[in-house]
């Protein structure tokens, strides 16, 4: 992968600063999307093209990893590596940021009590961590290993 500069947040925005990353990230985390299907179903309507170069991405820089689900080896299933997981606390940031400033700017945005996140932010981001890792049980123990820090 070719990086723009030396400069770590640079570096990172590089990979993850693109408008549909870190909402593949969002889903997988939230909504625990783990088919190429799943993520097509975003609110946002990725395209299909756009999706399939951003899961390569992931993948190739070792955020997500692609498996095929036991007794079906049809479907890619789509699960995040440690580093796809320590982007949990970046996301969180960002959702506090943009409940606090773009609010005013769209009206629209979805309404959720962010207290608990702010108040015990190491606590939520262990049970979403938690309810993570739990929806990817349905993988085989050696896939799941993988998956756990």
């Amino acid at each position: 992968m070719d990086f723009r500069c030396q400069c770590p947040i640079s570096s990172a925005l590089d990979i993850i600063g693109d408008k549909w990353t870190l909402l593949i990230i969002r889903d997988m985390l939230f909504s625990h999307k783990k088919t190429f299907k799943d993520f097509s179903t975003s609110k946002e309507s990725i395209a299909s093209n756009i999706l399939s170069s951003r899961l390569k991405l992931l993948e190739e820089v070792g955020i997500i990893r692609k498996n095929k689900k036991e007794g079906n080896l049809k479907s890619n299933i789509y699960t995040l590596t440690e580093s796809g997981l320590a982007l949990l606390p970046v996301i969180a940031e960002i959702t506090l940021w943009s409940d606090e400033n773009v609010r005013n700017l769209n009206p629209n945005m979805v309404q959720e009590d962010y207290h608990h996140v702010r108040t015990n932010k190491q606590e939520f981001l262990a049970e979403v961590k938690g309810a993570y890792l739990r929806s990817i049980d349905f993988l085989s123990k050696p896939l799941r290993e993988e998956n756990t820090p």
